[in-house]
């Protein structure tokens, strides 16, 4: 029990992702939810703004700043920006007087390279990490969703974040099969952007297509009467206009990444041993990130697969939560000795 001795009080779990940044204290749960934003002052390269302020500037920034999304498919992209980034997230979790030089557990992408991990090894530290951890991304995710994955069963997890979508069937605390792909949510976003350029001729923000995705976005067959009118560029005579989006042209829109997504899901569907592709098709599969809240989403899989699927309880929270019950929970030691980023 000594490996846990100092874990239990000075761990904290992140989930370091493409658009959010989670951070979960034991006892305490996700204590910090914010954008994975920077805003940067262009003159001195220097970090004004982080989170929620950071990302309110996105397209909206004036002369001189730059909002800036350090990390991209699930990894970092701008090293300095985002040690900026996560240095101040875990200053406001440990505050003054709190939590000294803590253990930190990251969520990582299941395809993530040893460069990559440096990358991240090296944002921790500057954030004043002690003890530093690397899971896999679906393993943690599996943990803060509840599933049995210390025990011989089959459990299959799709955690669908903002970069990556992570496929994985879990056995005994270690990853059977799995596949890392770089289209998620970010990708669905892009794709309503596309479409209404090239259906409607108009120009949006990243801002106004996500929030086309959260109000009109579905995977699967459902009321078409919804409808919303969006505004933006006319790419005919450059001038604002408005036009009316249905239910159906958004899923539309999104049908190539979502394809994308289900077929990984079958492809690891297919490689998973037979007994405990049995267990899968008993107890179902597990959606987390925020792409299990796209409308009809474990419908789209469950019609394809012809497998249950359900979303977990709080899936937009189930890597933060998994990272942190690593470090304080014994039952997942074997899981933490093996994620441990040692030094070369």
């Amino acid at each position: 029990m000594a490996f846990f001795k100092n874990i239990f009080w000075h761990g904290i779990g992140i989930d370091l992702g493409t658009a959010n940044t989670l951070i979960y204290v034991h006892d305490k749960g996700v204590v910090l939810r914010e954008p994975s934003v920077v805003a940067v002052d262009e003159n001195t390269n220097m970090v004004r703004w982080v989170g929620e302020e950071a990302r309110a500037m996105i397209g909206r920034t004036p002369q001189g700043i730059k909002a800036i999304r350090p990390l991209k498919d699930g990894v970092i992209a701008d090293l300095e920006h985002a040690k900026v980034m996560l240095r101040k997230f875990v200053e406001r979790v440990t505050g003054a007087g709190g939590i000294k030089n803590p253990d930190m557990a990251i969520g990582v992408p299941s395809g993530v390279t040893s460069v990559e991990k440096i990358a991240i090894k090296s944002a921790a530290e500057n954030a004043r990490a002690s003890q530093i951890y690397l899971p896999e991304e679906p393993m943690a995710a599996a943990i803060g969703a509840s599933l049995p994955v210390v025990e011989p069963t089959g459990s299959m997890i799709v955690d669908i974040g903002g970069g990556t979508t992570e496929v994985a069937v879990i056995s005994l605390s270690g990853i059977v099969v799995n596949e890392s792909i770089r289209i998620a949510g970010d990708e669905l976003t892009e794709a309503i952007i596309s479409y209404l350029k090239k259906v409607h001729s108009l120009a949006v923000g990243e801002r106004t297509a996500e929030e086309i995705k959260f109000r009109l976005g579905s995977a699967f067959r459902t009321a078409e009467n919804d409808r919303l009118d969006v505004r933006g560029l006319s790419l005919l005579n450059h001038v604002p206009c408005t036009i009316t989006i249905s239910r159906g042209e958004v899923r539309e829109a999104m049908q190539e990444p979502l394809k994308a997504i289900v077929e990984s899901v079958k492809r690891t569907l297919e490689r998973t041993p037979p007994e405990l592709a049995a267990d899968i098709f008993n107890r179902g599969i597990f959606l987390t990130g925020g792409g299990a809240l796209l409308s009809g989403l474990d419908e789209l899989i469950s019609h394809e697969t012809e497998v249950p699927v359900f979303v977990a309880e709080d899936p937009l929270s189930s890597v933060a939560i998994g990272t942190g019950k690593m470090l304080t929970d014994p039952t997942y030691r074997r899981v933490l000795e093996q994620c441990l980023f040692r030094k070369s």
